[in-house]
């Protein structure tokens, strides 16, 4: 142990530095050195399955490092000498030697596993022949609940199974923006215009799509079926019809403005085609429009019914020279306008205002939004150029309106302001009218179908807007400014009444006016009496001399009518000019009326004053309209609106004061005790309190004193010593003055003396 503390020592003091940390030291673990651990002498081999593994045979030891000799050295000096030494192989030998003893040791490694396998085989076939022998049975029960668990599968084996059933999400391609829409569209549009410009000129190559000719042996191997012409068929009555017989009927639907449910056609978007191959004439193909019919107005719901392919065909059906073309410019004037969609049809119409928008997209050019805002001005007044011809074009401007209601959702503003022009100048010349004739007339059809397209463009159920507002206003002034006095003023303020209904559907509004109108034109029905039980406002009066304008003499007139729908055409005059059919119209407006009754009981039912204001309508009914001489049909309906009036309970009563003071409750005085102070000194007597209370005002008015004293005599020493630094300033300023004049005197001194020494020499 000494020797061995004796040579660590020694090794530490050999060290060149104590604090060098990387000299090699030789570590040690169970006596054996590790650097000769590291070196791995006893390499495993992984194709051995021998118990001896790890352990190297001296020949490959030798093969592989070169080395060996201090093992053979090792063996006995006996056998050594006894052997006679040979001749040295060469390394090739070697090495071919030890790859045939492996390849001999992987055979006997292979034939002892199949050997192996062989003798596992043979004993479980000899175990199945026993088992057979084996008495041995499992209980009942157990086997039961073996089998129901085999049979009913887990919660969670059921979800996993219909998880794996579930359909998975497709990948779809991403939406496209509306300035990149309306860029395809644009493109495409300008795509099929040099088309239609290079087929006008003769230079179209041809279809190249058009079949070629295939000789009699062809096998037709390239066929390749790109599109599914079959057409379903149907069966109707035993007989064949084709689906698009069906769609043929539906696309001759059309309805007027008159109607409750406008429809506003539109278009969507196209496919894109190839070029040079007709794409124009098969744009429409798989393309689609829809109608939005406004419910309430609030809204428009879209719904399928026509194709555009339709409008496609119709528009190149037209000879050669009319062909419409692809892209248009806005147009800068009415005229313009006017003369763009002057000897087109309506379908046209609807086809150059499309391609209008979108060839002319705010997206595609700074320009074009202002444009676009003069173009909504110019189909307003379009559209009320088409309602003033005669006869009017409803139905062309019934198509129209959905080109109105896309400009008028790009540019609300625009469009509002466009409208309220056309109110406010329909406003002033009614009021030019009364100053001038001293009574208004019901405006024309123009007019009227703007404010049809108001309820349309713009929501009616806000509380205030800045378009239905005016629009509202207006009607209002018209049902009590301006008086009936023909067949078309009796028109034209059915419609109105029509348009109030329209427009407060939704917010429930109570219109006066509307209730007074209908109560003057079944009063205009009524024979004329000296009483009547009921009150009448201006426009209409008791006796007049177009008081009874719907009374209706003629019971064969009456017997042959029928009912009908008014027809807007007369507003601007009536067509009809027999007596007989003059009859029958009034009659239809006594109808139309009466059915106006009824859709103001339904809105205004809940109202808490419903009786007061159907009572004048429920009175000229019951006691003064001539029921009796009427037909079935007028007699049911004016039973109708009296059952409706008398059917509505009164749910609300109106608030009125009571009729005597109500009592109030009994109330007692409390008593209040008086409490000066509060604390320690609310236990003593009055007069301790007021001594003390007399103690406290003296201390508190001596500390006041003290505090003014303090602040006087602080002031004071303010003062004194303000004054006495201005009294050592003046003197300190006094005595530098004396400091320099006296300076100067000993200079001017000293200078006399240098003169005099200068003279005296």
């Amino acid at each position: 142990m000494m020797k061995r503390f004796a040579l660590e020592r020694q090794r530490n003091m050999d060290k060149k530095s104590i604090y060098n940390l990387n000299e090699d030291e030789e570590l040690t673990h169970y006596g054996q050195s590790l650097a000769d651990i590291e070196k791995l002498n006893d390499i495993v081999d992984s194709d051995s399955d021998t118990e001896e593994r790890g352990a190297l045979s001296a020949e490959l030891t030798e093969a592989h490092f070169g080395g060996g000799g201090g093992l053979l050295r090792k063996k006995d000096a006996s056998a050594q000498k006894e052997e006679e030494p040979e001749k040295a192989k060469s390394r090739k030998e070697l090495i071919e030697e030890l790859i045939a003893k492996s390849k001999q040791e992987k055979r006997e490694r292979q034939a002892q596993k199949e050997q192996t396998l062989d003798l596992t085989e043979k004993l479980d076939g000899d175990w199945k022949e026993i088992h057979g022998l084996l008495a041995h049975k499992t209980p009942k029960f157990k086997r039961k609940d073996d089998m129901e668990l085999k049979t009913k599968p887990d919660e969670y084996d059921i979800i996993v199974r219909e998880l794996g059933f579930e359909i998975k999400a497709q990948p779809s391609d991403r939406m496209k923006t509306e300035d990149e829409l309306a860029k395809e569209e644009q493109e495409r549009l300008q795509q099929l215009e040099a088309e239609r410009l290079r087929r006008m000129l003769g230079e179209d190559k041809g279809n190249k799509n058009r079949p070629k000719h295939t000789s009699a042996d062809d096998l037709v191997d390239g066929f390749v079926l790109d599109k599914d012409d079959r057409q379903l068929l149907s069966y109707k009555d035993g007989k064949v019809l084709n689906l698009g017989d069906e769609e043929g009927d539906n696309e001759n639907e059309d309805e007027g403005v008159m109607e409750e449910g406008n429809e506003a056609s539109g278009e969507d978007e196209e496919n894109e085609t190839s070029d040079d191959s007709h794409s124009d004439l098969e744009s429409g193909s798989n393309s689609q429009e829809v109608d939005g019919t406004p419910e309430n107005k609030e809204t428009v719901k879209t719904k399928p019914k026509r194709s555009l392919l339709r409008r496609e065909e119709k528009a190149q059906s037209e000879p050669v020279g009319a062909e419409l073309p692809y892209t248009f410019t806005v147009p800068e004037s009415y005229e313009d306008l006017q003369q763009l969609l002057s000897g087109k049809s309506a379908d046209q119409q609807l086809i150059v205002l499309e391609r209008i928008q979108k060839c002319n997209h705010p997206s595609l050019a700074i320009g074009n939004k202002a444009k676009l805002e003069k173009l909504f001005g110019f189909l307003l007044e379009y559209i009320g150029e088409l309602a003033t011809r005669n006869p009017p074009e409803l139905k062309t401007v019934d198509k129209l309106v959905l080109h109105l209601y896309n400009l008028c959702q790009m540019f609300p503003e625009t469009g509002g302001g466009c409208v309220r022009s056309v109110l406010r100048d329909a406003a002033h010349e009614m009021e030019e009218m009364i100053e001038v004739k001293g009574r208004a007339v019901f405006p024309q059809l123009d007019v009227l179908v703007i404010l049809k397209i108001t309820s349309i463009l713009f929501p009616t159920s806000d509380f205030w807007h800045p378009v239905v507002t005016p629009a509202l206003s207006y009607m209002s002034q018209l049902l009590i400014k301006c008086p009936v006095i023909s067949l078309e003023d009796v028109t034209a303020g059915l419609f109105v009444c029509c348009l109030f209904l329209e427009y407060v559907s939704l917010s429930q509004r109570f219109v006066p006016e509307l209730i007074n109108f209908l109560l003057g034109i079944l009063h205009l029905a009524v024979p004329s009496t000296g009483i009547v039980g009921y009150t009448l406002v201006h426009p209409f009066r008791p006796h007049r001399k177009n008081s009874e304008l719907l009374l209706v003499s003629n019971k064969e007139d009456i017997e042959t009518w029928h009912k009908k729908n008014l027809s807007l055409y007369a507003v601007n005059g009536l067509t009809e000019t027999s007596k007989t059919e003059l009859n029958h119209y009034r009659l239809s407006c006594l109808a139309t009326c009466l059915d106006l009754v009824k859709k103001s009981i339904a809105l205004y039912g809940l109202l808490p004053a419903f009786n007061e204001i159907m009572g004048p309508i429920r009175i000229l009914l019951t006691n003064h309209f001539p029921v009796k001489e009427y037909t079935k049909q007028l007699q049911d309906l004016v039973n109708s609106v009296l059952e409706e009036i008398d059917s509505k309970e009164k749910h609300y009563e109106p608030l009125v004061f009571e009729k005597k003071k109500p009592v109030p409750l009994k109330l007692y005085t409390p008593k209040v005790m008086e409490v000066l102070e509060f604390g320690r000194k609310q236990g003593c007597s009055r007069e301790e309190r007021e001594r003390k209370r007399l103690i406290h005002k003296h201390k508190r008015e001596f500390k006041g004193a003290i505090r003014e004293i303090r602040k006087d005599s602080q002031f004071l020493a303010k003062q004194q010593l303000s004054e006495i630094m201005e009294r050592d300033a003046e003197r300190k300023r006094k005595v530098k003055q004396l400091f320099n004049s006296l300076s100067t005197q000993e200079g001017e001194w000293k200078a006399l003396k240098k003169k005099k020494m200068k003279g005296r020499l």
